[in-house]
């Protein structure tokens, strides 16, 4: 029981964290999103396009599989082409719609995460290589680290 009570503890605290980019990318709306963060780097919405896929990404190969109980189709691939990808979809993009597909993708995300089961949310998937609890981790990491960037650009640029 207080393992239970310690796993749904952490998966709300974890989910809690992973809902923060979506409070951060509607906080950004009305910055200038071609800045980039330093000479030669990504722009605002360079990284948010980037982030948008592989919320999508994950939640095509490995969210949705667990909550409907099929494979996982997680891949082994190129993550600088797999990001140079996303920059370019991204110029595709409003950023209007940019902010809406990466609400939505994340809303979907951490709606079923948020409805799985204690053992699917600590079990081990494809052999051991992935499981919702690390995805979690890595990409709070992975999103605080940007939002890190992005907020010492809003700095620098007050």
């Amino acid at each position: 029981m207080k393992k239970e009570r310690e796993t749904m503890n952490e998966k709300s605290r974890l989910l809690e964290e992973f809902k923060e980019w979506i409070r951060f990318v509607s906080e950004i709306r009305e910055m200038d999103w071609q800045i980039t963060i330093a000479e030669g780097k990504w722009s605002v919405q360079d990284i948010v396009s980037h982030i948008l896929l592989w919320d999508k990404y994950f939640l095509e190969a490995a969210i949705s599989p667990i909550l409907n109980n099929t494979p996982l189709t997680l891949t082994h691939m190129d993550f600088e082409q797999f990001n140079q990808d996303a920059i370019e979809y991204g110029k595709t993009k409003t950023k209007e719609e940019l902010i809406k597909m990466t609400i939505q993708y994340r809303n979907m995300i951490l709606e079923s995460i948020e409805s799985f089961e204690d053992d699917k949310f600590t079990k081990e998937y494809a052999d051991g290589n992935f499981t919702v609890i690390s995805y979690l981790r890595d990409f709070i990491w992975h999103d605080q680290h940007h939002i890190r960037q992005i907020d010492e650009l809003k700095r620098r640029a007050m």
